[in-house]
């Protein structure tokens, strides 16, 4: 099993090591070899044969009757058996309380079949651990939840519905005092056994949460009205994301989170999110930086975007977000950011060796953006991003900035690579400041051509 002691394993080193700076012109290594090396590595779940019959342990998909106990008797039967994959038939399930999954244990969501969450609160307790906006702590149960499980999965054409429009949602106003408390303890390093949430307080659970896991895959499952972020990866390794659709339009409502996770492939995925589409993190400020567990290894590529930003890297990014190759994508509708790595200067931490090529969006506010200074937020520990590769991105318009790049007066950005850019038109076309070694090669933003190198 994984533990946060675990040794990660250092990555192959890549062009453009920490202080080196050379041009586009003049790389001869080809870094995108990395990503095949990183799909080599990953390895899928090995999930026994045998299957579970939800409605052989009083199942009912009628929408109506209370299938937790139902569930809670499968996962045990199935547990017992050694694994294999819970079969869900057509129809909607209600389910009030949280579905724990284990080792070797696939959830396989038939098609017609929808998973429908109660929204009592006290059905998501006893708190478990978990990680909220990256920070450790003990909360509500994530309504499918795998903790410390090697080789389990989520499959099927079923709909995984987290019913939170009306319930949860609602939280967001109420959630200040908590969020306050929760970065207080972490930037006081409050032991983690005392940061207890849940009952009485108002940080919303995740729909699904695999922490500390190995051998993950979820497949082909439609994500709906979720509490908050939908899909969360927690020091997990070996991952692949495949073939989902997302109707997601609550608050917070981050399509996927990988945090502190390696060896991740995602593809195939079409988004519809009032958030990040893709959100990589690395847990946030004094205890992330302590810990220093980065996400790393990760491959998205033939992704369709739509809803608020398509591909971020942080705001909780302190433990560090390296190797990252996106590729292949493009839009299924607007969205505000497209390409959009940010921190703030209490995160601390390093984002380098970023690549993204291929990638075609429709209107966006800003197409290609990296912020140092996100929220105008903290003080102590600015972040550095550097090594930051992007070429061949088109977007229709963008109704704020082409291309905005802000470092921080004690951390500048620094070798940021740009080449292959057309932008159909901009209110304001390149906006940088607190940049170092700045290379631009046919950007084309509205009439107007940029090629240029700024050292």
């Amino acid at each position: 099993m994984i533990r946060l002691s675990i040794v990660w394993l250092t990555g192959l080193i890549l062009l453009l090591q920490a202080g080196c700076k050379s041009s586009i012109s003049e790389s001869t290594a080809d870094p995108w070899v990395r990503a095949d090396e990183i799909l080599k590595q990953i390895q899928e779940p090995v999930i026994p044969q045998a299957q579970f019959k939800l409605s052989d342990y009083g199942g009912a998909g009628d929408g109506i009757a209370d299938n937790k106990a139902a569930f809670d008797s499968v996962i045990e039967a199935c547990e017992a058996a050694g694994g294999g994959s819970i079969i869900v038939e057509a129809g909607h399930y209600l389910v009030k309380g949280p579905i724990h999954l284990k080792s070797s244990m696939n959830l396989h969501l038939e098609e017609g079949a929808k998973l429908l969450f109660g929204n009592d609160p006290e059905d998501y307790l006893p708190v478990v651990l978990t990680s909220w906006e990256g920070t450790r702590c003990y909360n509500f149960s994530p309504f499918i939840y795998a903790f410390r499980a090697r080789d389990v999965a989520i499959t099927g054409k079923g709909e995984i519905d987290g019913n939170a429009s009306e319930s949860w949602n609602s939280w967001k106003q109420l959630q200040d005092p908590d969020k306050k408390l929760i970065r207080k303890m972490n930037n006081q390093e409050v032991p983690l056994e005392a940061r207890i949430f849940g009952d009485g307080h108002y940080l919303r659970p995740q729909l699904v949460q695999f922490y500390e896991c190995e051998h993950i895959l979820v497949e082909d499952v439609k994500v709906t009205d979720s509490p908050f972020w939908c899909l969360h990866f927690v020091y997990s390794k070996d991952i692949t994301v495949r073939g989902l659709t997302y109707e997601a339009f609550n608050f917070n409502n981050d399509g996927i989170d990988p945090e502190s996770s390696s060896n991740i492939l995602i593809e195939g995925v079409t988004f519809n999110n009032a958030d990040d589409n893709i959100a990589i993190k690395a847990g946030r400020d004094l205890e992330a930086r302590t810990l220093g567990i980065p996400s790393r290894n990760i491959v998205i590529r033939d992704c369709k975007f739509k809803g608020y930003n398509a591909i971020a890297v942080g705001s909780e990014m302190s433990g560090g977000v390296h190797e990252v190759f996106v590729e292949n994508c493009s839009y299924a509708g607007k969205v505000i950011y497209g390409i959009y790595l940010k921190g703030n200067r209490d995160r601390g931490g390093m984002v380098h060796d970023i690549y993204a090529r291929n990638i075609l969006f429709d209107t966006t506010r800003a197409t290609i953006i990296i912020d140092s200074n996100y929220k105008n937020q903290g003080s102590c520990c600015p972040p550095l991003f550097k090594n930051i590769f992007i070429e061949n991105i088109t977007a229709t318009h963008a109704t704020d900035y082409g291309i905005f790049l802000k470092g921080s007066p004690q951390k500048h950005l620094d070798s940021i690579f740009i080449s292959d850019v057309e932008i159909g038109s901009a209110t304001v076309a390149i906006d940088t400041s607190y940049t170092d070694y700045l290379e631009m090669k046919n950007v084309r933003i509205g009439t107007e051509l940029y090629d240029q190198i700024k050292k």
